[in-house]
C-alpha cells in the first residue's frame, strides 16, 4: 500500500530529472490536444499495476531514454523511488536523455542525477554485452518509435532481444502507441542490404508497435540459430491505429515536432543524397535543399549550420534552395497513408548533376538497390509504387499473426 502512494504522489508531483523533456509543438498543432489532455490512450509503462507485481524480489535492466515516461516522471525514477533493484540502463542512439546528435558514438557511464549504470548501445558495439545480460531477472523496453525500419531502436530491440534469448532472461516490453502505425508502406528489405538501419525483411513503413514487432522478430525466426526471446508485454490501452496520437516529447533531436514525424518516412530517404533535410537548421525534417537547385523552382533557402543536435549537417554553411513543408498540417499529413516521394522525385528532376545526387547510404535506407535505379531511369511514382505491392501485400499477411490492435488492412 505504501509502495502504491509512493508511486502516485511521484506521477502526479514530480519533474523528470533524467528527460530531455521536450515539447512537440507546432503553430499548426495548437489546436490538437496534447497527450496530457487526452487520457484515453494509456501507454503501458502507465499501467504500474500490471507489472509492478513481476518485478518484486528482481534484478532488472532497462532499455530506454528520455521518452520512457509516466506521465511527466521518468520511469528510472518511479522504478528507483519504487525500491526496485534497477541494475542498469541499455541507451541507444541518442543518449539516455535524448540529446545526442545523430551518428555520435556514446560512451558508458554513470547517470550523474540518478546513479544508474547507463551502458551505451551506441558507442563501440550496438549490441549488449552478455556479462551485462546474464546477472539480470528480467530486461524492460520501454521507448518511444515512430514505425520506419530505419529508426533505429527496433534493431537496438532486436539485438537485445537475442542476447537476453541466448543469457535465458526475459523481456517485458512496454508498448507505446506507434504515430505512424497507421499504414504500411514502401519496398521489402532485401536479406544483402542488412544493416543497423534495417535489419529485417520488412517494408518502410510497418504500421506496428514495438511490441507487436518483437512478436514478429521472435516467430519469424530473426534472431537466428533457433533462439526466441521470452516476451511478456503490457500493451496500450484503448489504442487503435488511425488515432491521432501526438507524441508528449521529441522522440529524437532531429525530429521536434508531429509534422517532421509525419514527414519522416518520406524524407529520410533525402539522406542516402546529397541533399540537406534541415539538419543543423529549427526545423530538421521540414525542408529539403541544396545550393545547386534552381532558386525560380526553389525558392525556399535555408544554411545548415553545425548545433548541437547535428555536428556536421549536410551541406553546412552553404545557402540551399529547396522547399518549405512546415506549412502543412500534420493531421492532413497523416491522411495521406503513404510514403510520398514526390519531393524526391522532383529534386531529382532538377538536379543538375544527377550522377552525384545520391550518396553510398541510399540503397542502405531503401533496402534495395532497385528504388535508387528506378529514380535514375526516370519511372514515375505509380510506376514504382506498383513494383512494391507484391511485397506488401505478403508483408500484410504475415503481419496479422503477430497484431495486438485492430488491423486497418
Amino acid at each position: 500500500m505504501i509502495r502504491n502512494w509512493l508511486v502516485f504522489i511521484i506521477f502526479l508531483f514530480s519533474k523528470l530529472s533524467c528527460s530531455m523533456a521536450v515539447e512537440i509543438n507546432n503553430d499548426d498543432e495548437a489546436k490538437q490536444p496534447s497527450f496530457a489532455e487526452n487520457y484515453e490512450i494509456i501507454p503501458g509503462a502507465w499501467q504500474t499495476h500490471e507489472y509492478f507485481p513481476s518485478l518484486e524480489g528482481k534484478a532488472i535492466a532497462l532499455v530506454g531514454n528520455h521518452s520512457s515516461l509516466i506521465g511527466d516522471v521518468h520511469l528510472v525514477d518511479t522504478l528507483l523511488a519504487s525500491g526496485f533493484n534497477l541494475l542498469r540502463v541499455f541507451s541507444p542512439e541518442h543518449g539516455f536523455r535524448g540529446e545526442a546528435a545523430d551518428g555520435q558514438l556514446i560512451e558508458s557511464g554513470i547517470d550523474p542525477v540518478t546513479g544508474v549504470s547507463v551502458v551505451s548501445l551506441y558507442g563501440a558495439t550496438r549490441r549488449p554485452d552478455p556479462n551485462d545480460i546474464k546477472d539480470l531477472d528480467l530486461i524492460i523496453f520501454d521507448i518511444q518509435d515512430v514505425g520506419t525500419r530505419f529508426y533505429t531502436y527496433i534493431s537496438t530491440m532486436s539485438y537485445v532481444m537475442e542476447e537476453a534469448a541466448r543469457q535465458q532472461v526475459p523481456m517485458l516490453i512496454l508498448d507505446r502507441p506507434n504515430p505512424n502505425g497507421h499504414f504500411v508502406d514502401g519496398p521489402i528489405l532485401e536479406k544483402e542490404y542488412s544493416t543497423f538501419v534495417g535489419l529485417h525483411p520488412i517494408p518502410t513503413v510497418h504500421g506496428m508497435t514495438v511490441a507487436e514487432y518483437a512478436q514478429m522478430v521472435n516467430g519469424q525466426g530473426w534472431l537466428g540459430d533457433g533462439l526466441k526471446c521470452e516476451l511478456h508485454i503490457v500493451p496500450v490501452k484503448n489504442y487503435q491505429r488511425q488515432m491521432w496520437y501526438k507524441l508528449p516529447v521529441a522522440p529524437s533531436p532531429n525530429l521536434p515536432n508531429m509534422t517532421s514525424i509525419m514527414l519522416y518516412p518520406g524524407l529520410c530517404l533525402f539522406e542516402g543524397t546529397t541533399l540537406s533535410i534541415g539538419r543543423g537548421t529549427d526545423f530538421p525534417f521540414q525542408v529539403y535543399g541544396h545550393p545547386d537547385l534552381p532558386a525560380v523552382e526553389f525558392p525556399f533557402s535555408f544554411t545548415p549550420q553545425s548545433r548541437r543536435e547535428s555536428v556536421y549537417p549536410p551541406q553546412e554553411g552553404n545557402l540551399c534552395y529547396g522547399m518549405d513543408l512546415r506549412t502543412q498540417d500534420s493531421q492532413k499529413l497523416m491522411e495521406l497513408s503513404k510514403i510520398d516521394l514526390k519531393h524526391l522525385l522532383h529534386a531529382f528532376n532538377y538536379f543538375p548533376d544527377k550522377n552525384n545526387f545520391f550518396n553510398g547510404s541510399f540503397d542502405r535506407l531503401a533496402g534495395n538497390s532497385k528504388l535508387r535505379k528506378q529514380i535514375m531511369e526516370g519511372k514515375t511514382e505509380e510506376e514504382i509504387r506498383s513494383t512494391w505491392q507484391e511485397g506488401i501485400d505478403d508483408f500484410i499477411e504475415m503481419r496479422r499473426a503477430y497484431l495486438i490492435y485492430p488491423d486497418i488492412y
